[in-house]
């Protein structure tokens, strides 16, 4: 079997979003570590040889590249034959779930952990808005989970991959989720699928 390889880092939760999808799947894949914090992805060649965008995660497979995180988790999907749509209803259902989680779930929650958790900014109006827009987004979510074990179908796929990047950081996410139970449900559902690990677990971190 053809190995992935992934440019990834153990702190970005984006980038845990396709290891944990090919963990999960069983698939032969090794992280190839990205130097984040000094700067790689802004250097011209990584910008040239590996994502113009400046962005991690990029998965290689063979002769394809392929970046951004719900891009590589449907590619994915499609390969291994799991945790993908069963039917066009579910297909845009997942498709509807991913975008909100790139526009208002992680994109919230993935920068509020940058700034107070690992740049250290402390708190600032800025930081301040964002928890609240995640806080708000949390509640959506607690919300649908209400009535079901997962986002979409009964069933775990690479719509709750999406949503659960940046959930399994513990002590770095800058909120309790202890008021949203059906969250912390779902999480531990995750969790319990055969071969999950945490973040650090699949990639390597900054030293």
């Amino acid at each position: 079997m053809r190995a992935y390889r992934l440019y990834c880092f153990g702190e970005s939760g984006n980038a845990y979003k396709a290891a944990l999808m090919m963990e999960l799947c069983e698939q032969s894949w090794f992280p190839i570590w990205v130097d984040f914090f000094n700067g790689e992805t802004r250097t011209p060649e990584y910008r040239t040889m590996v994502n113009e965008l400046g962005e991690v995660p990029v998965l290689i497979d063979g002769g394809t590249k392929i970046s951004q995180s719900g891009v590589i988790l449907d590619y994915l999907a499609g390969k291994t034959g799991k945790f993908g749509p069963a039917n066009d209803d579910e297909r845009r259902e997942i498709l509807r779930w991913t975008l909100f989680d790139n526009h208002k779930f992680t994109s919230y929650i993935a920068t509020l952990r940058f700034l107070i958790s690992l740049s250290k900014t402390g708190e600032t109006p800025v930081t301040e808005f964002l928890r609240q827009r995640f806080t708000n987004s949390l509640k959506i979510v607690d919300g649908h989970l209400a009535k079901r074990p997962f986002l979409v179908g009964g069933r775990a796929t690479i719509a709750d991959l999406s949503l659960c990047g940046y959930m399994f950081y513990g002590d770095e996410l800058p909120l309790s989720l202890e008021p949203h139970t059906n969250v912390l449900k779902w999480m531990d559902r995750i969790k319990a699928l055969p071969g999950w690990k945490h973040p650090y677990d699949l990639m390597p971190r900054e030293p």
